[in-house]
């Protein structure tokens, strides 16, 4: 499941549907949302910059470090759906790193991108048209809390990084039941947070400088999305699903890193610096932006960053015998 890079959340209209945060989004792989820890709004961007360039960035970048995991996840996928896959939605769509991963492991599916962003969806439909994909693309601009409009018996609903967003978690997966067909399958996917970056002395007259920053980051999470961390599992039998498979995965990438990793570190961490005024020690917002600033201490040149990201995943079916 793509999971965009969760982002640092900030006060926004969130709806029932993800929005452009990132953590992540984590996060992520292929979520506008995320990408959690979420929001687009709180952190710093230069002046006149589109904010949803960087977002999209950060997305992309997650997707292109943690390749490898979302090809496993979508392996273990396509064993659990079986053959005759031909109607996915990719919920929470993002730049479409999922969109993308599906059609690949489902070769006779038409995937169904779901997003409540506009430019979102333009920038996926503009890559799946470069992709020679646009015939096996379509989008769906709309907040998924409040159901799916046109989308029936789709053989896979794939809902990476977006879930946690949903103001009514209850009702967002009724509505994604409906859109099943009896039998199919619902693959959520799910990040504790923006990714870890940062040795404990990284600025050694700040020991455990990200530690405290992330407390702070939670306790915002816990006001903003209070789903973030929860218990999928919990909610999906209640919902009537099935939950076939749960896994938790923690993963980590050490130098040598590939050559953007720095880069995507700068884009997370300058999405919770935004998030964190009045929030923590002003000592340690003066360390953060040292890390940002372009000097020789930036996270864009450091070879001593360890990139730490938990993703849990549930696959649940819509039982076969029941409406």
């Amino acid at each position: 499941m793509a999971h965009p890079a969760p982002q640092p959340h900030t006060p926004e209209p969130h709806g029932t549907q993800p929005h452009h945060h990132g953590h992540e989004h984590e996060h992520g792989h292929g979520q506008s949302h995320a990408n959690d820890s979420h929001g687009s709004h709180g952190h710093r961007h230069p002046e006149g910059a589109d904010p949803q360039d960087g977002l999209a960035e950060m997305l992309d970048l997650d997707a292109e470090l943690f390749a490898a995991h979302l090809a496993n996840l979508t392996e273990r996928l396509a064993h659990l759906a079986g053959d005759g896959v031909t109607q996915v939605v990719d919920l929470g769509a993002g730049t479409g790193t999922g969109t993308f991963a599906l059609l690949e492991r489902f070769p006779a599916a038409r995937v169904t991108a779901v997003d409540n962003s506009p430019v979102m969806l333009a920038r996926l439909r503009a890559s799946a048209d470069a992709r020679g994909a646009g015939d096996r693309v379509h989008t769906l601009e709309t907040d998924a809390g409040t159901g799916l409009p046109g989308v029936t018996d789709a053989d896979l609903v794939w809902a990476s990084a977006s879930l946690h967003h949903m103001d009514d978690p209850a009702t967002a997966l009724a509505e994604i039941r409906a859109a099943l067909r009896p039998g199919g399958l619902l693959a959520v996917a799910e990040l504790d947070g923006l990714p870890h970056f940062l040795p404990e002395d990284v600025v050694p007259e700040r020991p455990g400088l990200e530690v405290r920053c992330r407390t702070a980051l939670d306790a915002l999470h816990a006001e903003q999305v209070p789903h973030l961390g929860a218990d999928w599992r919990v909610l999906l039998t209640a919902a009537g699903f099935t939950v076939e498979e749960e896994h938790t995965e923690v993963l980590e990438l050490r130098a040598p890193f590939p050559a953007d990793a720095g880069r995507y570190a700068y884009l997370v961490l300058n999405r919770i610096r935004g998030t964190l005024d009045g929030r923590v020690d002003p000592v340690d917002l003066t360390a953060l932006d040292a890390l940002l600033d372009g000097g020789p201490g930036d996270v864009r040149h450091r070879d001593d960053l360890v990139v730490r990201s938990t993703r849990r995943t549930w696959t649940a079916r819509r039982p076969a015998d029941r409406p």
